[in-house]
């Protein structure tokens, strides 16, 4: 028996698209969503989209950046001096170290001057590791909007689209299959479109149920 060998894909995977035109709403981010769609029109200038990893805190961060003309920060030194004409988007706010002397004083300088502040986190403000009461404080007045974990219609849209994206049309019952099995996770959808187009380019082959079932035990693994 003949072993074909797999060929090796170039890598011409579409860029991932951010923008409002491309945001699928469900129950899970729908909160988040009327909030940005409110801007400028804010409860109050300081807001923190919370969910796990995945949910599509970025995406609608993105969507809130082109919107508001937002400057993004990380790490935050001049934030608080960009804070004073422009609307600011730090993400990630829970993770890895947090200048909190900084973050203190973009709040203040927000407040001060009509601007905004969008934060991302996984956590909500209440659990960051913070030190500085002053901060504290400042954080148990921010508007927070929860994200939940994708539900299932979430992620067999999300999925539908990335294939689309792709050129691929692919049957109803495959996408049910993937998100019967997958991780509900926006990342690992695309994460999982990603390496079944690979696979499916590197070996000439349809896309199939054998297919995504090597796919998805792989992610389980681990594998690369």
């Amino acid at each position: 028996m003949t072993r074909t060998a797999e060929q090796l894909p170039l890598d011409l995977a579409p860029a991932p698209q951010t923008g409002r035109e491309d945001l699928i709403v469900s129950d899970a981010i729908a909160p988040a969503v009327a909030l940005i769609d409110a801007w400028p029109r804010w409860p109050s200038p300081v807001v923190v989209l919370v969910g796990p990893a995945g949910s599509g805190k970025s995406h609608l961060a993105s969507i809130w950046a082109e919107l508001s003309g937002a400057e993004r920060h990380r790490p935050m030194r001049d934030a608080a001096e960009a804070g004073r004409q422009r609307p600011v988007l730090f993400e990630d706010a829970d993770r890895g170290p947090l200048d909190e002397t900084a973050l203190f004083h973009l709040i203040n300088t927000v407040r001060q001057n009509g601007t905004a502040l969008m934060m991302t986190a996984r956590q909500m403000p209440a659990a960051w590791a913070v030190a500085l009461p002053d901060l504290r404080s400042r954080l148990k007045a921010v508007t927070v909007v929860e994200l939940g974990a994708p539900d299932a219609f979430l992620l067999s849209q999300v999925l539908v689209k990335l294939f689309s994206d792709r050129q691929l049309a692919i049957d109803e019952r495959l996408i049910d299959y993937m998100v019967a099995r997958m991780e509900r996770s926006l990342d690992a959808a695309c994460r999982l479109v990603e390496e079944i187009d690979r696979l499916a380019l590197a070996r000439a082959s349809r896309i199939t149920r054998a297919l995504i079932a090597e796919v998805l035990d792989g992610a389980d693994k681990g594998g690369d």
